[in-house]
């Protein structure tokens, strides 16, 4: 798909679909920055004027919604607005709907005669790829500034967005000519999302917007406009009505972060305390364990990849919008060349037969499920769409970094993931750990859970208090279930998976061994420090129902088996060392659910107070890298009031009550 911008001779951007241009038209002062400032910025109050405070000076949050997000001038003027006020909220929240995101080539070109723009624009062009319909999670400015970019049809998208705005700028090409975007079902998705006062602002007046607009609970008014147009519209979310759904409040009641309680020191739980830190919480986080990162996050190296499917399918989005997010917090917290990589990886699309042979009790927790000949969405192949960047057929090349021949890598044999990574999960554990406020305590073995009034306690085996907190989340892992037994009618259909991966020496010839990483039936994951030194590292088995992680010497021969068939030129490589005892063993037990879908949020009854029992996030299975930094962030959005990482739809997928009745409060 090529970019849906055409440029005038004059620097006009136009939309050949649309037949309308972008922004006014007119000199360097006309061309958006002003609009921009005066339309919206000054239409929904948010410039400090007269000596009159922005509407969003003194709080903590401020959250805009923008249904047009088009070039994104709105967007890096909003941002500028926000730097230059130094009575700024700490968080600035920016929700933009796109259904044809242009190229990043556009988004600099459209700045190029605005030099104090250029700099942001330059930020937000280095981050726009992979832009599929969907959810995408920009961080700028330490995490203070988050843009959620939801690509797709601004109706639709409208309905999975679960947030209140404080400012909305009504955007769009004009309504004669797309008035799908101005229509009074868009308008009423759009207050369904404000407060009572929420402000909005547009620069168009036509009467069927302003009428529309009134239908749906807005006080409208008209305000000089910027010349050459006459007027704009300004209005105020002020229904006559009592709302039959109330709009979109932070879950958590008091003004101001509380104390949370986070039960396991692995990636899910590390997750969410970090997500909860970054939001002023005052997190402890406690583990059986003396250190973090004992159990399954203790893998030495393991991968961050998406998983696609032919009809994009809900957890493929799920697995892309995780990859997002964990890629961001890796880029922020770790060390690249040491603790990950952002290596890409190739993924082989095996035959079922030759997969089951090498492992016959692999389960659909795997990325490939044996299927030869994988498919892509059809619109992820044409050539210049944003989403290649994301997966792609692989080619000729890609086999030879992987160390296959082209007839394994090419023909729909193999997909090349380049955005995707190798990552030491310990260290992104610790780094999380890390934040200001956060305190982790270790060597205690939470026995029990008790809410008493508004504080919830953890108990140890005799009944002692461990622990006391406003809100607590239950993270470690298979021993989540017996923790949360008392807390449901039937038990959390927890189930305990063993895992056993194999690692050693680079080899002296080590020619045959791939330079990336080769995902499949196992992964291998070559030149990565393994003990201190240049190493590999291949896995896992897969064993239902054991919940200790123990080394089987049986399951040495049969990585090396699954090796065999994932990169025969690796087995042979690596045959002498396995049959040596040169290779060394590491076990975890992962904890997964029917679906293989993680458990994230309250377990208290539908319509029932969140906090009368547990949350959760937990069931990771083997996708914790991928999934545990976009379940926290989801976790730490719903009790803010925050724009959600991912649509409602896919949110629910995760609902932690699914499979499972919720006794009362307790």
């Amino acid at each position: 798909m090529s970019s849906p911008v055409r440029w005038e001779a004059d620097g006009t951007p136009w939309s050949e679909r649309f037949q309308d241009i972008y922004r006014s038209r007119g000199g360097a002062d006309l061309s958006g920055l002003a609009q921009a400032r005066h339309v919206f910025l000054g239409g929904c109050a948010l410039l400090a004027q007269d000596g009159s405070p922005a509407a969003w000076a003194g709080v903590s949050d401020w959250r805009v919604l923008e249904t047009g997000f088009g070039l994104g001038l709105n967007f890096l003027a909003t941002w500028q607005a926000w730097l230059e006020d130094p009575a700024r909220p700490e968080r600035l929240h920016y929700v933009g709907v796109e259904a044809w995101p242009p190229d990043a080539a556009d988004l600099l070109r459209s700045v190029a005669h605005l030099p104090m723009l250029q700099p942001l624009a330059e930020r937000l062009a280095a981050v726009w790829h992979g832009l599929l319909p969907g959810w995408h999670r920009f961080e700028f400015e330490g995490g203070r500034l988050r843009l959620t970019l939801c690509v797709g049809e601004v109706r639709a998208a409208l309905r999975e967005l679960a947030f209140a705005a404080d400012s909305v700028f009504l955007d769009g090409f004009d309504p004669a000519q797309n008035p799908e975007m101005w229509d009074v079902h868009t308008l009423k998705a759009v207050a369904r999302l404000c407060r009572p006062g929420t402000r909005a602002a547009t620069w168009t007046v036509a009467r069927a917007v302003r009428e529309h607009l009134t239908q749906a609970g807005f006080v409208v008014e008209k305000a000089p406009g910027l010349p050459p147009k006459r007027d704009c519209l300004r209005a105020r979310w002020a229904p006559a009505w009592t709302p039959r759904h109330a709009p979109y409040a932070p879950v958590w009641p008091a003004a101001q972060p509380g104390m949370a309680l986070v039960i396991g020191a692995g990636l899910a739980g590390s997750s969410v305390g970090y997500s909860l830190a970054l939001r002023g919480w005052s997190v402890t986080v406690l583990d059986r364990a003396e250190a973090p990162a004992s159990g399954a996050s203790g893998l030495p190296v393991g991968l961050v990849a998406p998983r696609v499917s032919p009809d994009d399918r809900a957890l493929s989005q799920l697995t892309r919008a995780g990859v997002q997010a964990t890629l961001t917090r890796a880029h922020r917290l770790l060390r690249v060349g040491e603790d990950w990589a952002p290596s890409g990886v190739l993924e082989r699309c095996l035959a079922p037969a030759a997969a089951h042979a090498a492992d016959p009790d692999a389960n659909a927790d795997h990325p490939t499920r044996g299927r030869r000949g994988r498919s892509l969405p059809p619109d992820w192949l044409q050539p210049g769409h944003p989403g290649t960047v994301w997966s792609r057929l692989a080619d000729a090349d890609d086999g030879a970094k992987a160390g296959l021949a082209p007839e394994d890598a090419t023909h729909g044999a193999a997909l090349w993931h380049g955005r995707a990574a190798w990552l030491r999960p310990a260290a992104l554990v610790r780094a999380q750990l890390a934040q200001p406020g956060i305190r982790f305590v270790g060597g205690c073995a939470v026995a029990g859970l008790k809410r008493q009034g508004a504080r919830w306690r953890a108990l140890d085996a005799r009944g002692a208090v461990l622990a006391e907190a406003d809100f607590v989340v239950v993270a470690s892992g298979f021993d989540s279930l017996a923790l949360l037994r008392a807390w449901t009618a039937t038990p959390l259909p927890l189930h305990a998976l063993r895992g056993q991966v194999a690692m050693g020496p680079m080899p002296a010839e080590a020619e045959a061994l791939p330079r990336v990483p080769v995902n499949g039936w196992g992964s291998l994951i070559a030149n990565v420090s393994i003990d201190a030194r240049p190493g590999w590292i291949f896995g896992s088995t897969f064993e239902r129902d054991c919940a200790e992680a123990v080394i089987r010497a049986g399951d040495v021969q049969q990585n090396l088996a699954k090796l065999s068939v994932l990169s025969p030129a690796a087995a042979r490589q690596l045959a002498p060392q396995f049959a040596a005892g040169q290779t060394r063993a590491w076990a975890g037990v992962r904890c997964t659910t029917p679906d293989r879908v993680p458990l994230v949020g309250p377990l208290s009854r539908a319509g029932a107070d969140p906090f009368e029992a547990p949350w959760v996030c937990t069931a990771m299975g083997a996708r914790g890298l991928t999934l545990s930094v976009l379940c926290g962030e989801l976790i730490a959005a719903r009790i803010a009031g925050e724009p959600w990482p991912v649509p409602q739809r896919l949110a629910a997928l995760l609902r932690a009550q699914r499979h499972t009745e919720v006794n009362a409060a307790r």
